[in-house]
C-alpha cells in the first residue's frame, strides 16, 4: 500500500493515478478481510474500487488526462498535511491495543451484543444484527446519504440540461 501512494503522488497522468487508487482501495479491502472486517471490506471493494473509480474516470474523460504542473512547491498545503498527522499520530498514543480484550471497547455493549444478538435480532451473524437490527436507523441514514450524493454526482456529470435546453429550442 505504501508502494501505492508514493506512485500516486509521483505519476501526472490522471488515468494512471485513478487505476493506482482503485487498486489501493482493493488491497485495503484485502487488508480488512485480513482484519476479519468483511463488511467494511466490502463496503471498500464497491465504493472505493468501483464506485469512485467509475466516476473518477467519468470526470477524466470530461475534463484532460494529464495534471497541470506548478512550477514552485506552495509550502501552505504540505505544512498543513504534516501538522494534521502529527495531530492524528498523537491522537493514537493512548488507544487500546489492538485485540486487547479489556479495551474500553469491548466492556460496554459487546458483550451484550455478542450473547443476546441471535437470540433477539434471529440473526446468526453478530455483524448482520447489529446493522440491520441495532443500528438500523443509522445504517438507514447512511444509505441516505450516499443515495443523495450519487443522485448529486449524476445531476452535476449528467447532460440533462443540454438535453432539456435543445427540446425548448426544437
Amino acid at each position: 500500500m505504501a508502494i501505492t501512494v508514493f506512485a500516486l503522488a509521483r505519476i501526472r497522468n490522471l488515468y494512471a493515478v485513478v487505476m493506482l487508487g482503485s487498486i489501493f482501495s482493493l488491497l485495503a479491502a484485502a487488508m480488512f478481510v485480513i482484519l476479519d472486517a468483511v463488511d467494511v471490506a466490502f463496503t471498500e471493494a464497491a465504493v472505493g474500487a468501483g464506485i469512485a473509480t467509475i466516476l473518477t474516470l467519468g470526470t477524466i474523460s470530461l475534463t484532460t488526462s494529464r495534471e497541470k504542473t506548478q512550477h514552485r512547491m506552495k509550502i501552505l498545503p504540505l505544512g498543513v498535511v504534516i501538522l494534521t498527522g502529527i495531530a492524528l499520530i498523537y491522537g493514537t498514543l493512548d488507544l487500546s491495543h489492538y485485540g486487547d480484550p479489556k479495551a474500553p471497547a469491548h466492556q460496554h455493549v459487546a458483550p451484550v451484543y455478542l450473547k443476546e444478538a441471535p437470540t433477539k435480532t434471529g440473526m446468526p451473524n453478530v455483524v448482520t444484527s447489529v446493522l440491520a437490527s441495532y443500528r438500523g436507523y443509522d445504517t438507514l441514514g447512511e444509505v441516505t446519504v450516499i443515495f443523495t450524493a450519487g443522485v448529486g454526482v449524476i445531476l452535476l456529470l449528467g447532460n440533462w440540461r443540454r438535453r432539456s435546453r435543445k427540446d425548448d429550442n426544437a
